[in-house]
């Protein structure tokens, strides 16, 4: 079995021995056929090796190089170590091994293999649509009702039919294709003069190839084509479809009757990604994938996102360096905690410094932009003086390209973000108020005061889903726990969220969505607080330390001070505190149009 790598320009004598290392592999990802990387070989400069009894695609595209997963029976794990050495010895320097695309198998390969090592990123545009044969075959039910009508209108004349692609009839296809061209002139993208070279590869190569294809006549013209071939022994992979744009119907009926006549023995079909276009998303989407295939980018990387696999350790240095109790760690970590939202370093093994990045949106100007809330920020007592928070806040910076939000817990921490680069641009604000004896006057009354339930009651809008299996907090509007707390309204994530924005609406305002904003409230019920609608403003507050602390208001003036005083005697309290600790921001480093001095925008809603 060799040891030795070296990579050729991918050419038709390599069919043979990619083919049977694949079906050795059965892959899903749609970028894993010899046929596919044959045809877009001109576009990438597909070159191909194997060692180790496994095959690899290496390839360029805007990224530079980048490598397929080894695929086959061999040792993938002595394969990967072996590219390694290769691109420190024949890459450019400081070149970092790159694998794109790969699977969550391969994703929790390389986990389980080199921890630590590789940022694992997965991108929606590039996820494959996988749908079941029998229901793009059958299209039954009230889902598929417009694509039966569309194939009706088409059927009306009875002048179509449909055969196999062949020797035959490839020509009459290439016309189509020149003409569709032509029609689609006037729309063209960046990316489909690639995609033509590769369709016209695919018909200059077909039957070398092994592809499969069909197409609809109507009238004995060509009017729709597509190709595809066999990726495992359960699924068949289109790599094209074309058919005339202003033909009723013609898209529909090839995806139906290809499906009925070449894809009968594959329980699966996969139609590949939808690269970002919102019009093929939405057609991809209209069939009902069984599966949408998340597809990954795998990079060497010293900062690394923390995984599954890492909650207890994250749990470890979350109870050293904050002393929060396990319980509400976890909360946090089912509520909030993603595998991209989270960086880590590792040493000797596992995670000893971590930080969140949770996205949000920024006011600036007239526009929104996105921006991440940095929280969390901590590394393990014997792991500190070594750079690593600070290593891990410069690669997010790099890494989302977006502006980085914080709030400092104490004035040496606020030292130290300043030498990051970070500048304070949030309003500071603090008040208290003394209880007062006596009757409140003006009959003031307070609405809504909800504490959310126990016991597998409705809390919060949207899918906020659990760590590892635990249970997911389901849709639903806020619900106070029984008829005797609920005073009178109850207030939805929507209300909460619209009321939020129009009164703190301004340059460098920080806004939520409404699963960020259902997380606030419910950490904040978990810490015994209440959300109180006051007329059409919103108050937020919890009892901490014979306190009232108000976490967030819209109230001012005398509304406040009544609803304060009303809450204080109810509660039975000596005072109510609020303190606004404002916050920074630090934009990426060669962001055009950043402000010197941030305008004094809105936090303080800083979700933990």
């Amino acid at each position: 079995m060799s040891e030795t790598l070296e990579f050729s320009p991918i050419c038709l004598k390599d069919r043979e021995w990619i083919n049977k290392m694949l079906l050795e592999e059965q892959p899903e990802a749609c970028e894993y056929t010899f046929a596919n990387n044959f045809i877009w070989r001109g576009a990438y400069e597909v070159e191909v090796g194997q060692v180790c009894g496994c095959g690899i695609v290496r390839y360029q595209d805007k990224k530079g190089y980048r490598f397929s997963f080894p695929f086959g029976k061999g040792d993938k794990k002595a394969v990967i170590e072996i590219l390694k050495s290769y691109c420190r010895e024949k890459m450019r320097p400081g070149y970092r091994l790159d694998f794109y695309p790969i699977t969550d198998k391969h994703r929790r390969e390389l986990i389980e293999w080199f921890p630590g090592q590789y940022v694992i990123d997965a991108d929606r545009d590039d996820f494959d649509y996988i749908y079941l044969t029998e229901d793009l075959a059958s299209l039954k039910g009230k889902r598929y009702h417009g694509k039966r009508n569309h194939i009706a209108r088409f059927q009306d004349d009875d002048d179509w039919s449909y055969e196999p692609l062949n020797e035959e009839n490839l020509e009459e296809c290439r016309r189509m294709e020149k003409e569709w061209v032509a029609i689609r002139e006037d729309k063209w993208e960046e990316g489909v003069d690639e995609e033509t070279t590769a369709l016209r590869e695919a018909l200059d190569h077909y039957g070398e190839l092994g592809l499969i294809g069909g197409l609809i006549r109507k009238a004995g013209k060509v009017v729709a084509f597509t190709i595809g071939e066999p990726m495992s022994d359960q699924m068949m992979v289109v790599h094209f479809e074309k058919a005339y744009p202003d033909l009723q119907g013609a898209y529909p009926m090839i995806n139906q009757q290809f499906v009925l006549h070449e894809c009968q023995k594959y329980k699966y079909v996969n139609r590949e990604e939808d690269v970002g276009d919102p019009g093929l998303r939405k057609a991809k989407l209209s069939y009902y994938p069984e599966i949408l295939l998340r597809k990954y980018n795998a990079v060497e990387s010293g900062v690394v996102y923390a995984n599954e696999n890492d909650v207890r350790q994250i749990l470890r240095i979350w109870r050293v360096c904050f002393g929060d109790e396990e319980n509400y760690i976890r909360f946090y970590l089912a509520h909030r905690f993603e595998t991209e939202n989270m960086l880590v370093i590792h040493r000797d093994g596992s995670p000893v410094s971590m930080a969140s990045f949770l996205p949000a949106m920024l006011r600036q100007g007239e526009e929104w932009i996105p921006a991440r809330y940095v929280y969390a920020v901590a590394t393990l007592p014997e792991y500190r003086g070594k750079g690593l928070a600070s290593e891990i806040l410069r690669y997010a910076s790099e890494k989302y390209r977006e502006p980085l939000i914080l709030q400092a817990a104490d004035a040496s921490l606020q030292t130290f973000y300043e030498r990051l680069g970070f500048v304070d641009a949030f309003e500071r604000e603090e008040w208290e108020i003394e209880a007062q004896n006596g009757a409140i006057g003006g009959g003031f009354s307070v609405q809504g005061e909800q504490r959310a339930a126990t016991g597998g009651e409705t809390l919060v809008q949207g899918e906020l889903k659990a760590v590892s299996g635990e249970e997911t907090l389901v849709q639903g509007e806020l619900r106070a726990a029984s008829e005797e707390e609920r005073l009178s309204r109850e207030i939805s994530l929507a209300e909460y969220k619209e009321i939020r924005d129009a009164h703190f609406d301004r340059e460098n305002y920080v806004s939520w969505d409404e699963d960020a904003i259902a997380y606030a409230l419910l950490e904040n019920d978990f810490c015994g607080g209440h959300v109180l609608k006051v007329g059409q403003q919103i108050l937020l507050y919890r009892i901490e330390d014979n306190a009232l602390r108000v976490v967030e208001t819209s109230l001012t003036g005398r509304e406040l001070q009544a609803c304060i005083q009303e809450l204080l005697a109810r509660h039975q309290l000596p005072r109510a505190i609020y303190q606004n600790r404002g916050g920074m921001i630090k934009y990426p480093r060669d962001e055009k149009g950043a402000p010197e001095n941030p305008a004094c925008g809105y936090l303080n809603l800083t979700l933990g």
